[in-house]
């Protein structure tokens, strides 16, 4: 009777134990994403007061199996075609790499800007880049190659945010010596058509566990000079 009692207290403390790191474990999580959360509501979304600049920063996201833009990708595309329309940059510079197919996103996103009129002399491919950290670094880079100095960046509205935390890192803390400062706004495209409330919430969930794995190790693992 001892061992089995013995042996009853030591699997009481085995699952006391796991269920303190269970308990630990989600806690650190709901902190982990209440910080992301709020960081992203506090995410600046310019450090500049220009209405003009020298670059509109299209930001990538995938083309479909076929190398044709998904509505996402499509909805930004036009919005900067409205932004240069409007004489807001005289150029756009068009970031993304082939990621989740054989499909540079930066060379769909050119198709479709030329179909709706932009020059192919006004559009600079950033072929690329495969995550956000990369779509800033490397467009920035671009720029201080051409010797220009301000961009506004174009992207969904609930990807916003993050980008915002990265390219204010950027500006802050990646100025060469003698370089001026990078000054860039945020500017959100509009969806081609609604999303559903399910949607939505779904996608900004994922921007908030996107905008979590920055906060956390992204910013400094996936670090990048322009």
């Amino acid at each position: 009777m001892p061992r089995r009692a013995s042996a009853r207290k030591s699997r009481r403390k085995a699952r006391s134990w796991k269920l303190r790191l269970a308990l630990a474990g989600g806690a650190t999580l709901l902190a982990l994403l209440a910080w992301a959360a709020i960081a992203r509501t506090l995410a600046h979304t310019s450090n500049t007061s220009l209405t003009h600049f020298d670059a509109i920063i299209v930001l990538g996201t995938p083309a479909d199996s076929d190398g044709n833009p998904r509505p996402e990708q499509l909805a930004r595309v036009t919005e900067a075609v409205h932004e240069y329309e409007r004489g807001v940059a005289p150029r756009l510079i068009l970031t993304g790499g082939a990621v989740r197919n054989r499909f540079v996103e930066a060379r769909v996103m050119a198709r479709s800007a030329e179909a709706q009129g932009i020059p192919a002399s006004a559009i600079v491919l950033e072929p690329e880049a495969k995550d956000t950290i990369q779509n800033a670094c490397y467009s920035v880079r671009l720029m201080r190659e051409r010797g220009w100095h301000s961009a506004e960046v174009v992207a969904s509205a609930v990807h916003l945010p993050r980008a915002g935390l990265i390219f204010n890192s950027l500006a802050e803390e990646s100025v060469p010596p003698g370089s001026t400062p990078l000054e860039w706004s945020s500017h959100a495209a509009q969806p081609l058509s609604p999303h559903s409330s399910a949607y939505q919430s779904a996608i900004t969930a994922v921007e908030i566990l996107k905008t979590a794995r920055y906060l956390m190790w992204a910013r400094w693992t996936e670090h990048c000079e322009p």
